[in-house]
């Protein structure tokens, strides 16, 4: 069975660091993005990040590689959610496709109300 990534990115080079690569803020910016795209499969509410667990970078990202997002629901609380977020590159650079994982985050978001306040999930 393919996994379909929450979101799926060709980083440009304003992206990139002083080494060529892709700077790790900007990738942590789109795990936050995926894992909000998940959490709204569970409910529609405004969502906001509380944590962000250790995130470690296995591999660098190049210009050209296309990132994938995978995203998976780890736990529902009453008024918040934690979503596991893999991230995936793909190594389009140099023609091959070659997938390698970059790294991994579980992301802890708590569902709120108008005024800012965290509400419940489910009724």
């Amino acid at each position: 069975m393919e996994r379909v990534p929450a979101i799926k990115v060709l980083l440009l080079p304003k992206d990139t660091n002083a080494y060529g690569t892709i700077f790790g803020g900007v990738i942590l910016s789109h795990i936050d993005l995926a894992s909000a795209v998940e959490a709204r499969k569970v409910g529609r509410h405004r969502f906001v990040t509380k944590a962000m667990r250790e995130v470690e970078f296995h591999e660098p990202v190049f210009l050209g590689d296309i990132v994938n997002f995978f995203t998976e629901t780890v736990r529902v609380g009453h008024t918040s959610i934690t979503v596991r977020v893999s991230v995936e590159a793909e190594r389009w650079g140099g023609g091959s496709g070659e997938k390698v994982k970059v790294t991994e985050a579980e992301v802890v978001l708590v569902a709120v109300d108008e005024s800012g306040r965290p509400t419940a999930i489910r009724p």
